[in-house]
């Protein structure tokens, strides 16, 4: 029903390449995080009990050499190494809590956001899925929020620990001796140089690492659902060689991110090596001078082992931060993308519908510079069958577009009984049309299921005698499992013809005030068309109809034909009004059946 060679229209966002909101990115995590607010809290307390605990092993082991191990008391010695087990297991099994808390936390964060984002992407507009490839879409509902639920689960609990480590570990650096502790701080700055320097590559190259993974999905996505024509066009080793091409894009973009970030390791790693040399020497010449103890000495050691490794850590947990940041920024590019009803004023319903449809100096272009309907006007009256006929690219699939509100209108109006259709919901003006595409879309479920995809709360009675009425009862019924007959992907294992009366059934059983057919009997045979044509003109009694018609001879009783070029109106009247005009109508029809020269 849409048209595949729209473009996309004035005012549709841009898909972004790079992060360029990381504060306020996270503070929208947060916001998700919260929800779990007693959960963080138990972690918060985890955190600091265990990597509390784990604090207190250096000083006991300072502790241990100069009182038990220089002073031989075995006994003693004994006793402290019980409690650094203690210690240890405590410390380890807060870590396991943790873990397993933040699991469930970040599981439920990315729950939470998935919901949101799948609920948004069923109230965006058409047009911006005529704009976004599929396969793009997919990527962010899945990749992009599994990079952020990795950096949830791994990054909240190292930044907590190493917080706590960082805070904890200076303070008793201080207490112990406040030299050794400014030479530990010395190599501070220089991390935080080395940081900023790499992290700033890094986050553009997390970013086209995750637009590039999108365009491939999108091109996956594409070619499996186009196997038939890339086969019979023969175009197997032209996609080959385009995802090769696609493919070392995504590579070059994952290994320059992936090493840039393999950066932070080896250069932290100098940085705190060179940081245990300092205080080794220094610390040991201090020891010789007598002015403080070998036991302080190793525990000092420790604990600047122990005040490094966080700000190591902390520089390694920005860089992935970097990383789940670039896709929740996809995720939310989504999420801020303006809705069908968001733009819209006070909206009202429709009481009982006539069925009186009216375009007024209808003006429409998916473009800006260029127009696809130009002053398009004519009224259809309660009950009558509007027929649409054109050549391809004419506008006659733009008008349903517009009368269904897929798109909106550039100027003039469109009303239902004189009501504008932008003063009525969208929900509810849809419910009142029942549509019937060219292409037959089924989903992966049972034939019933899907039948009642017209009108949910229908019995099983009523889905069969719509099934009925639109002849697919005999087809159904000698289905392995009848109606009860799952349907593969797309309706894999039906004919075109077979899903195209699921559909036409589904449209019976919504029972619709004003009905619209895109060619609806194109894929039927002869004999099932005819059936097909009894039950849609027992259906359309009494109500409006529009048909875009391709063959002439399904549209001989029309009540008014509107002949579509151009955008614009060029012809209207009957069958035989037009035939007698000998004008395009009549040319169109004549070429449909003429007999060729024996």
């Amino acid at each position: 029903m849409l048209n595949p060679n729209a473009r996309p229209p004035r005012g549709m966002p841009v898909a972004k390449e790079r992060a360029r909101h990381t504060t306020a990115t996270l503070k929208r995590i947060w916001d998700y995080l919260s929800r779990s607010r007693y959960g963080l809290v138990a972690v918060v307390l985890l955190a600091i009990a265990g990597t509390g605990a784990g604090l207190a092993a250096p000083y006991l082991l300072g502790t241990a050499i100069d009182r038990f191990i220089l002073e031989r008391d075995r006994e003693g010695l004994l006793r402290l190494c019980m409690i650094l087990a203690s210690i240890y297991v405590f410390n380890g099994v807060a870590g396991w809590l943790q873990a397993h808390l933040m699991a469930g936390i970040s599981q439920r964060t990315v729950r939470s956001l998935r919901d949101d984002l799948f609920a948004r992407l069923q109230k965006l507009p058409v047009r911006f899925f005529d704009r976004t490839p599929l396969g793009d879409l997919m990527s962010r509902a899945t990749n992009d929020i599994e990079n952020v639920s990795t950096t949830l689960n791994q990054s909240f609990i190292q930044i907590m620990t190493s917080m706590v480590t960082l805070v904890g570990s200076l303070i008793l650096m201080l207490t112990l001796n406040v030299w050794l502790t400014l030479v530990s701080i010395v190599t501070i700055p220089l991390v935080t140089l080395a940081t900023k320097a790499i992290s700033a590559r890094t986050r553009q190259h997390f970013a086209d690492q995750q637009r590039s993974l999108g365009e491939l999905n999108g091109f996956i996505q594409e070619t499996l659902a186009r196997q038939k024509a890339i086969k019979v066009l023969r175009r197997e080793r032209p996609s080959i060689e385009r995802f090769g091409a696609m493919n070392r894009e995504l590579r070059a973009a994952g290994t320059k991110a992936q090493t840039l970030s393999g950066l932070f390791g080896p250069v932290m790693n100098v940085f705190g090596h060179l940081n245990f040399i300092l205080i080794a020497a220094i610390g040991g010449w201090m020891a010789f001078r007598e002015w403080t103890t070998v036991g302080m000495i190793v525990s000092f050691l420790n604990y600047s082992k122990q005040f490094s490794g966080p700000i190591n850590e902390l520089a390694n947990q920005y860089n992935m931060i970097q990383a789940g940041v670039a896709g929740a920024e996809r995720v939310f590019e989504i999420a801020d993308t303006a809705t069908e009803h968001e733009d819209e004023a006070a909206v009202g319903g429709l009481d009982r519908v006539q069925g009186r449809v009216a375009f007024e100096g209808v003006s429409f272009g998916y473009r800006p510079d260029k127009q696809t309907l130009r002053d398009v006007t004519f009224a259809a009256e309660p009950g009558q069958l509007i027929a649409l006929v054109g050549p391809t690219g004419a506008g006659k699939t733009t008008i349903i577009n517009l009368l269904t509100r897929f798109y909106e209108l550039d100027e003039g109006r469109i009303t239902i009984d004189g009501k504008d259709i932008r003063a009525i919901d969208k929900n509810e003006l849809r419910s009142r049309l029942g549509i019937v595409l060219q292409d037959a879309y089924t989903f992966s479920d049972t034939v019933r299921e899907n039948i009642r995809y017209g009108r949910l709360d229908a019995t099983d009675e009523e889905v069969v005698a719509a099934a009925k009425l639109a002849n697919a009862d005999g087809f159904i019924r000698r289905l392995p499992h009848g109606y009860d007959s799952p349907l593969a992907a797309e309706g894999g294992n039906l004919s075109q013809g077979q899903r195209q009366l699921l559909t036409i059934a589904r449209a019976i059983l919504a029972d619709p005030a004003i009905l619209i057919l895109d060619e609806a009997t194109s894929s039927v045979d002869t004999r099932t068309e005819l059936h097909i044509q009894q039950a849609m003109a027992a259906l359309m009694r009494g109500r409006t109809s529009f048909v875009i018609a391709h063959r002439l001879n399904t549209i001989k009783s029309a009540d008014l034909i509107l002949v579509i070029d151009g955008g614009r109106i060029i012809e209207r009247g009957t069958h035989d009004e037009l035939l007698g005009q000998q004008g395009f109508y009549a040319r169109l029809y004549n070429s449909q059946f003429a007999q060729p020269a024996g």
